[in-house]
């Protein structure tokens, strides 16, 4: 029996490292086509209708921008992830072609607060040449990009990134 526990902790350890690796090649290949410009100046409103500014050098430190949408199941498994980074990170994420009322009642249901810009239409996607759900993209303190990733991230990639665009 101890063996057979043995045989599958390290089959499941095997199968942890290998689909690391296969979802990091697979994020590096889809954020090939991203923009890789400086963080453009844009004046946004935010879901309460309140205005953010993605000023280029507005308070010296990283920006977490995150691309998301209602329907995207792998960006309600990554959702708490963003939260935990917005309580000690700036982020503002941009909810992609949901409905308003979708986003509120889902940062509601899930107790988020972390900032929400509706893109509806989805232009600011296209802006920033988004393909797939969830893209996040990691500024440093000049809003020159540092990181951008495809898919999942977890909240230690995500505070560990951040911390490295501070550096």
């Amino acid at each position: 029996m101890k063996e057979k526990l043995k045989h599958y902790a390290k089959e499941a350890a095997v199968f942890i490292v290998v689909m690391t690796i296969f979802a990091n090649i697979i994020s590096f290949y889809k954020s090939g086509d991203l923009n890789k410009e400086a963080l453009p100046s844009l004046n946004l409103t935010l879901i309460d209708n309140s205005n953010y500014s993605l000023t280029a050098n507005t308070n010296s430190k990283p920006i977490l921008v995150h691309f998301w949408a209602t329907w995207c199941p792998t960006c309600s498994l990554e959702a708490a992830n963003i939260e935990s980074i917005s309580e000690d990170f700036e982020v503002v994420t941009i909810a992609v072609k949901s409905d308003r009322d979708k986003i509120i009642d889902y940062m509601l249901e899930n107790n988020l607060n972390f900032k929400v810009v509706n893109d509806n239409e989805g232009l600011l996607a296209k802006k920033f040449k988004i393909a797939a759900y969830p893209t996040t993209f990691i500024y440093d303190k000049n809003r020159e990009l540092v990181f951008s990733d495809v898919g999942y991230t977890s909240t230690f990639g995500l505070w560990l990134r951040m911390w490295w665009a501070g550096v």
